[in-house]
């Protein structure tokens, strides 16, 4: 078995490094943060920092998805999680009301999610990894990589990571899991080897969010994510008894920076009936802002050639996108279970895994990341519409039908939590013959996803009064 060394205990660095351990490799991973979470993941939201991690204190729901992979790999983590507290849902419940058709499915539990605050699911997965007996030093900075005899023509050959206090650490495998604020273009060009492609954009949203707690969860009466005119409200149930409001607005709106004080931010989410009574608990927080978040994919095969060998990259370090559909864990624990596929098949072959990682990569998680960055495009672009009186985009009929028909509603629900890609259940033939079907006139909006609350001029006199 080989030696594997993970830069980076996030979530998605964590259940790598169990999932590789439980296939008998011996694993270590070294964490530039120093704290410690404490010993009960409850306690994690208010006992634990982690400055590396910009997106620490912002909602994340565990997709279904997410919740499917832990359940095939590490059912005993979903135990912990649930036991930390975290709030266990299926995507199916409640359903719009203008939804027909629906009846129960064997496998509609395959839409069921956790959702809890980051330092709460990161701490339990960390527990998991001490009770896994992986070796994880916190507040050992990685400062660049370490090369040996090449096994590839004209390639570095990656064999371990040198820290920033000249400590070396060897392994047969180095993988990069240290999220979006990675220094892996450095760490490759400092051994001479090529940079990795890299596509970026500025995502386009900016983030305003706030905790609150009750005694009971609020009762959902719209979509999670929930569009307005120029805005749109993002609701997430947390762990034990918590849940988070996000006001999601487009980057460079400048009156919504307003939504920084807790009395506008109030007056805005109030004039939305659907989700006004999520404010109906005790504040835990001010207001949490977010933005100029970039969307970012690095590939680490140019040309057909790796850039190195020993070397892999997982979770945001290879591809990050704006948190508005919560798919980054989702989509990394997928990619972790790919890497421990790839590595089982490529234990023995060092020189090939670089090429076997990037096409089951690109095969399998890439199409997500491009997804959702059209998505963020198409929502950034609707958001923009009556603020710069240019087009919106022309709604989607998938979506339009899927508050019409429950089997259209299944087959968005599967691609916005990340179990099917969209052209996948649209070439499903019975999926478009129910679009078709359910197709609205143009002047028909009964059924959509629309929600009644503020048009433009009504959120700019909340945001000023």
């Amino acid at each position: 078995m080989a030696s594997v060394l993970i830069c980076g205990a996030g979530v998605v660095g964590l259940a790598t490094a169990l999932m590789l351990a439980r296939d008998g490799h011996e694993v270590t991973v070294y964490e530039g943060d120093p704290s410690v979470p404490p010993d009960d993941p409850a306690q994690a939201w208010t006992a634990w920092q982690r400055r590396g991690v910009a997106q620490f204190r912002q909602p994340h729901n565990l997709l279904p998805r997410f919740r499917g992979v832990l359940a095939e790999e590490l059912p005993e983590v979903i135990d912990l999680l649930v036991a930390a507290g975290c709030f266990e849902g299926n995507a199916l419940h409640p359903l719009p009301p203008s939804v027909a058709g629906y009846v129960h499915r064997p496998d509609d539990d395959r839409f069921r999610f956790l959702t809890g605050r980051r330092p709460v699911v990161e701490a339990v997965f960390a527990s998991a990894a001490v009770a896994a007996g992986i070796r994880v030093h916190r507040g050992t900075t990685i400062a660049g990589l370490l090369t040996g005899a090449p096994i590839l023509p004209d390639t570095a050959h990656v064999i371990g990571v040198r820290t920033t206090e000249g400590t070396e650490f060897h392994a047969d495998l180095v993988i990069d899991a240290t999220g979006r604020r990675t220094a892996s273009a450095r760490w490759l060009t400092d051994i001479g080897a090529p940079a990795p492609l890299v596509e970026s954009e500025e995502g386009g949203f900016a983030y305003y969010t706030r905790y609150f707690t009750g005694p009971r969860q609020p009762v959902r009466r719209s979509a999670p994510y929930t569009p307005y005119d120029t805005f749109a409200l993002l609701t997430i149930p947390g762990d034990n008894d918590t849940w988070s409001v996000t006001v999601v607005a487009v980057t460079g709106d400048a009156p919504l920076k307003a939504l920084r004080e807790p009395d506008r931010f109030t007056r805005v989410v109030r004039a939305c009936p659907a989700q006004a009574h999520w404010l109906d608990g005790t504040p835990v927080t001010d207001i949490v802002v977010m933005a100029g978040i970039l969307d970012r994919r690095r590939r680490f095969v140019v040309d057909g050639h790796p850039v190195a060998t020993g070397f892999a990259a997982v979770g945001d370090a290879w591809a990050c996108t704006n948190p508005t559909a919560a798919r980054g864990l989702s989509v990394g624990l997928v990619q972790a279970q790919l890497l421990r596929d790839v590595v089982r098949r490529c234990a023995d072959d060092p020189a090939g895994f670089p090429l076997a990682w990037d096409e089951a990569t690109e095969r399998v998680v890439t199409p997500f990341h491009h997804d959702q960055i059209r998505a963020d495009r198409a929502r950034a672009a609707v958001m923009s519409a009556d603020r710069t009186a240019t087009p919106a985009p022309t709604p989607s009929p998938f979506g339009a039908a899927a508050f019409r028909d429950a089997e259209v509603f299944r087959a968005l629900l599967e691609t916005a939590t990340c179990l099917a890609l969209p052209r996948d259940v649209l070439a499903r033939p019975d999926i478009r013959a129910r679009i078709d079907i359910t197709r609205p006139e143009p002047a028909d909006t009964a059924g959509t996803a629309g929600t009644a609350g503020p048009d433009r001029e009504s959120l700019l006199r909340l945001l000023t009064s």
